[in-house]
């Protein structure tokens, strides 16, 4: 071959592979283009949504509790059925908890039986608290056997070897596809040997520990724990026949459940005062269902006709160590007006499935904590000037979070939906369940507004006769809209209302609200006086976020540190412990005698703190003392806070 021939077909060959790959890489976009990557596998078909028709015959519910030793609960239920599709649910959005419950995982041994053989149950691939049954022909009742495992630690668990807290929100499967107020049930609850019980239920019979409570609805049962416990004393708050109500004690130990005449007084007042704010009840009868125990943790949850309460064994013995959390009971029942017979729209839920929505926690929970409060005065549960420092110090507590810069109080509601419930790191940043507290001020400040609009002559409370007091004797719940606050907002005194809650609440607003304090005849000031119930309380961690910027317990564990506070510039943590202070062992009373001196000599604060095998010193040059935040009465203007304090006329 010649050389002219070989590079001819050299050149050929050369242009037939550039050919080539030019049409392998048309074909492979060809292919891509009619070849998808993967697609998603479709949905499992949708649970059957509830509708307001009644689930036919009666579930019978049977819980046995007497194993508290292990911490065990046994249920058996006993359904009645069609034979075809089945779906059967655990409860996940309980009210008053705001958020998805994980209870589920608490669940185990789940068997169903038809005509006494054991039939498959599959858990929905999406829905974890959904179990699909296919009922055979012929099948008219199903049996259903499980066990809720509580946690060991009481505290978490809500049973100890001798009170506990049993919650039938725990305890049951439900069918789906109807409202919970159209599922009957007859429950019964097995308690330990020799335990007495609390409940709003109404007991149909006893036998021995074994009781049988009348037929009810889902809906009620749910909203009707039973506290139950070896220690037990039952006191009448009754202002009359016709509003029985009852404060159901619970102890680790029967010295806890002594009650001075004066302390006895003042939860009597409590009742008597609300019963002047709202002029109504919603209930047959209404039960606090309490601990005073170091065992249970501190808790406080809303039922119609009942509240699960929760506080430390010193409460009655030790009155003055409680004044931080006085307010519980009163909050708790303020809730069977707001939060049960009133209750925010997208709140209300036709079942224990479907989602809430918290958007108006702020009045759900705000204005309950802000009568909470006041209602605590006006039964004597706190003094006058006990209230006051509580304002003091919630509006301090919110004056060095710096969270309120960019996250606007609106966005808090959902903070229980985010977290679970779980704590947070930096939650002077991050914000927590700012809802709460500062709800209170906003409330505060539109009832010294609408006072000052009117001379006096109308207040808040006209508000909540007006809202809560409707329909007395129902037990049926009202809902109400943002738009329905307004209005009767403006119907007690004409402003702009929604301007007013906006800015507060929607919006990013940086200052605290503190105008119903100023408006109040006060202003915020800050000594070294440190009053006795705080000394005496270790909930406030010796009130040192308003100083050093942390918290601290007695074990000297770190709690929380305030974001850009003199602790969290010198690198404070809120996993550390702190060891000693001024090279002595850390107590609180130490710390505290630490920061007044270095007010004096201008020393700095030395702390010697461990971080897990890691020791640090730290510095902290602070002189500003205390910092312990007061009311103090501005001599111009009425007392206005004082007035709202005051019992009712």
């Amino acid at each position: 071959m010649s050389v002219s021939r070989l590079n001819r077909r050299s050149s050929e060959v050369r242009t037939l592979a550039i050919f080539s790959a030019l049409l392998l890489v048309l074909l492979g976009t060809a292919y891509a283009q009619s070849s998808p990557g993967p697609q998603p596998v479709p949905l499992p078909p949708p649970i059957p949504a509830p509708l307001d028709t009644p689930y036919p015959g009666t579930i019978t519910l049977a819980v046995d509790a007497s194993n508290v030793n292990d911490r065990i609960v046994t249920i058996h239920e006993i359904l009645p059925v069609k034979p075809g599709k089945l779906v059967l649910l655990y409860p996940e959005w309980f009210p008053g908890w705001h958020a998805p419950s994980d209870s589920i995982a608490r669940l185990a041994g789940l068997v169903v039986a038809a005509n006494g053989k054991r039939i498959s149950w599959v858990r929905d691939r999406v829905n974890m608290r959904a179990f699909h049954i296919d009922v055979p022909q012929g099948t008219a009742t199903l049996d259903v056997d499980f066990q809720y495992v509580a946690q060991m630690k009481s505290e978490e668990g809500r049973i100890s070897s001798r009170i506990a807290d049993f919650s039938w929100f725990c305890y049951v499967l439900y069918p789906a596809g109807h409202f919970s107020r159209q599922i009957h049930l007859s429950p019964s609850l097995r308690i330990p040997e020799g335990w007495k019980f609390a409940t709003a239920l109404a007991v149909k019979s006893q036998e021995g520990n074994l009781i049988h409570f009348k037929d009810t609805t889902l809906n009620t049962l749910i909203d009707s724990p039973v506290y139950a416990g070896v220690n037990f004393k039952r006191v009448d708050l009754s202002t009359g026949p016709d509003n029985p109500v009852y404060l159901d004690v619970f102890a680790d130990a029967p010295a806890n459940l002594e009650i001075t005449p004066e302390q006895l007084q003042y939860h009597q007042n409590m009742v008597k005062e609300a019963q002047k704010l709202f002029h109504s009840r919603h209930y047959d009868h209404y039960d606090f269902l309490f601990f005073v125990s170091d065992s249970m943790g501190n808790d406080g949850l809303e039922h119609h006709q009942s509240s699960e309460d929760a506080t430390k064994a010193n409460y009655f013995t030790d009155w003055v160590a409680g004044v931080g959390g006085r307010d519980l009971l009163p909050h708790e029942y303020v809730h069977s007006w707001n939060g049960k017979f009133r209750r925010p729209a997208d709140l209300w839920t036709p079942n224990f499935n479907v989602p809430m929505q918290n958007d108006l926690l702020w009045v759900y929970e705000g204005m309950t904590q802000y009568y909470g409060m006041v209602l605590s005065a006006r039964s004597g549960m706190l003094t006058p000037e006990q209230a006051r420092d509580a304002f003091a110090m919630i509006a301090t507590g919110f004056a060095i979070s710096p969270g309120r810069t960019w996250r606007p109080l609106i966005d808090t509601t959902n903070g229980a939906i985010i977290t679970g419930g779980g704590s947070l790191v930096w939650s002077s940043w991050q914000r927590s369940f700012d809802y709460y507290a500062e709800s209170a001020l906003i409330w505060l400040d539109a009832d010294t507004k609408i006072r000052e609009m009117s001379n006096g002559a109308k207040s808040l409370d006209d508000f909540v006769r007006l809202f809560f007091g409707m329909d007395n004797g129902s037990y049926v719940t009202k809902t109400y809209t943002y738009d329905d606050i307004v209005s009767t907002l403006n119907a007690v005194q004409p402003f702009d209302w929604n301007a007013f809650l906006q800015t507060r609440i929607y919006d990013v607003a940086p200052q605290v609200p503190t105008d119903g304090i100023t408006r109040g005849g006060y202003r915020l000031v800050y000594n070294d006086e440190v009053p006795e119930w705080v000394k005496r309380s270790d909930s406030f961690g010796g009130g040192f976020s308003f100083s050093l910027g942390f918290r601290v317990n007695e074990a000297g564990n770190v709690e929380s540190v305030t974001w850009e506070g003199p602790a969290f510039k010198q690198g404070l943590t809120p996993d550390m412990q702190l060891e000693a202070v001024n090279d002595q062992k850390f107590s609180v009373s130490g710390l505290r005698e630490a920061i007044l001196a270095a007010e004096k000599n201008k020393t700095p604060v030395k702390l010697l703190l461990k971080r897990g095998d890691e020791y640090r010193t730290v510095s902290l040059d602070y002189h500003d003392g205390l910092r312990m935040p007061h009311l103090e009465r501005v001599d111009s203007g009425p007392d206005r806070l004082n007035a709202i304090l005051a019992p009712a006329k």
